[in-house]
């Protein structure tokens, strides 16, 4: 059973009972699945030939990708009005149900050190944003024929009304995040006054404060 028959089956009358709607239609589900690379520093670093990113995102989406180009020239950015700064693929119906399954059971168990995904990267909408450094990690890609890495943005666009329900969606899609208080398993927080106020500190500073005081 694929994933697009089994949501309808199974996922969706589940989420139904679990979320307390009344109407099966006002479950939440995807609407889309869009695929971003921004190529700006991409081509600085191979020039304008931008072909073989077209041809990776097009091997992994299993559709044509457009190039995203700028509207208006700025300076300070050093973009010309008309370049190219981006490549974008949109997917729906099978495709995209087909490209979750593959980024959820192939993919993204192999990124390097994976331990789940960001629980906090959803919007006030419903909509969940993963970054991947190395598009690598899809099973189209293979190592032997990459010439430049490039990474990918992935956005999971839903009809949930809140952050609340889209995690709910996505999780019972397979999504694998990280279990609750996994992100808080350090000691000191990121952004906490004792990280800042350690992170002040000189390294004479700190070996006075470790050292062992007298009595």
């Amino acid at each position: 059973m694929d994933l697009k028959t089994r949501f309808f089956k199974e996922i969706m009358p589940a989420l139904k009972e679990k979320l307390g709607i009344k109407n099966i239609m006002a479950v939440p589900r995807i609407k889309k699945v869009t695929i971003n690379v921004g190529i700006g520093t991409y081509m600085n670093k191979v020039g304008k030939d931008y072909t073989e990113v077209m041809n990776n995102i097009a091997a992994i989406s299993g559709q044509k990708p457009v190039a995203t180009r700028t509207t208006k020239s700025i300076s300070n950015f050093k973009i010309k009005e008309g370049q190219v700064v981006g490549i974008k693929v949109t997917l729906r119906g099978k495709r995209m149900y087909d490209f979750i399954n593959k980024l959820v059971n192939i993919a993204l168990p192999r990124v390097r050190d994976f331990r789940g995904i960001s629980r906090k990267a959803f919007d006030e909408h419903g909509n969940y944003s993963i970054g991947l450094k190395e598009y690598t990690v899809f099973p189209e890609a293979t190592i032997e024929d990459v010439t430049h890495m490039h990474g990918l943005q992935i956005i999971i666009s839903t009809s949930a009304k809140n952050k609340e329900q889209a995690f709910e969606l996505l999780q019972a899609m397979g999504f694998p995040f990280k279990k609750e208080g996994a992100e808080a398993q350090k000691t000191k927080k990121k952004g906490s006054k004792d990280e800042f106020a350690e992170l002040a500190l000189t390294g004479k500073e700190r070996e006075e404060q470790t050292k062992p005081r007298n009595k």
